[in-house]
């Protein structure tokens, strides 16, 4: 995170222009300029605006107050976090809906038809730039049809979820290709593991082998490449929010890039690198949960054959008894 702070806030400094003059225009006094510029603290000495700047993060989790509006940063973020973390959930949900069965069906076929079109897919997939499929999906789906708004937030009831739908979906499309070719590769190496094979030799049916133990296998790496992908996730949302004219942090962000609102910037660049650390925290904790070999603590390690399998192949073998009934002369009449 300190890394963070420091690479944020001298990055900044070496893009061009003045916010004291972007604020007041070209034509303002070189006096005007610097009453501002000393108002704002940009004339003091760049150390002291960096220690300055690091104080304000660690006391109030703040990066300062805008050099536009004069309203502090934390609350202009909060106010538009809720419209880009709508746009995030919903690109998750739509991500996994499209991998998950696209993996599955190019692995249950592997070497087929079906496979060879679906590992193309990916490839098509991640050339394709985000700002191109949003582009794309607002001529199809909402000039072309009018099944969604072309831009902007509604309002009513499920006007808002209609207004996400398309930014999430051009996000999502942004996410599936990587997530459909490594999801592919893990369920093709759990579908040829010994323990499926042992689930069909047991008489499991298919599609209990498949839904019940394949797709489990494969939710571990599902997590762990959707918490990898985390920083590609808030990135697209930033840019797809510009390009549907949604009001969010991504619209928040160019319109403070561009002015040289530096406190505004500074402070989504945190929070977005907070979310990032956040989630691939709570990525290996659940983890953790989901894989026993993983948790602290725990002294055994849990069967993942089902119980009728491990009564199959796990029933104790006696020693055979004495034979009666016998028609051996030596052994005498039974009777």
């Amino acid at each position: 995170m300190l890394g963070v702070v420091v690479a944020v806030f001298f990055l900044l400094r070496l893009v061009p222009g003045d916010p004291a003059t972007m604020i007041l225009g070209d034509q303002a006094t070189s006096r005007s300029i610097a009453d501002l510029r000393g108002r704002l603290g940009l004339d003091q000495p760049l150390w002291d605006q960096f220690t300055a700047f690091v104080a304000q993060v660690l006391t109030r989790f703040d990066t300062g107050d805008s050099l536009v509006s004069g309203a502090s940063t934390r609350e202009m973020i909060l106010a538009k976090a809720p419209v880009s973390l709508g746009i995030v959930g919903l690109a998750v949900l739509l991500a996994v809906l499209i991998a998950v069965p696209l993996a599955l069906a190019a692995a249950l076929r592997k070497d087929g038809w079906v496979d060879h079109v679906i590992r193309v897919l990916p490839t098509i997939g991640m050339g394709m730039p985000l700002f191109w499929i949003g582009l794309l999906l607002i001529i199809v789906f909402a000039v072309e049809f009018e099944w969604f708004p072309v831009g902007g937030v509604g309002e009513g009831p499920g006007e808002p979820l209609r207004s996400l739908f398309l930014p999430a979906l051009a996000v999502a499309l942004g996410m599936a290709p990587p997530l459909i070719r490594s999801l592919r590769a893990q369920l093709v190496e759990v579908l040829a593991s010994d323990f499926v094979t042992t689930l069909r030799a047991a008489g499991i049916p298919e599609r209990a082998v498949v839904l019940r133990h394949v797709l489990r296998g494969a939710a571990l790496p599902t997590l762990t490449l959707l918490s990898v992908n985390t920083a590609y996730l808030i990135g697209g949302t930033l840019v797809v929010e510009k390009v549907f004219g949604i009001n969010g942090l991504g619209t928040l962000l160019f319109t403070s890039i561009g002015s040289r609102d530096f406190p505004v910037v500074q402070g989504i660049a945190l929070y977005c690198a907070v979310a990032v650390v956040a989630v691939t925290t709570l990525a290996g904790l659940l983890s953790a949960l989901l894989d026993p070999r993983l948790r602290a603590g725990s002294g055994r390690v849990r069967d993942p054959l089902p119980s009728a399998v491990a009564t199959t192949f796990d029933a104790p073998v006696h020693a055979p008894g004495p034979v009666t009934g016998t028609n051996d002369p030596a052994a005498g009449d039974p009777r």
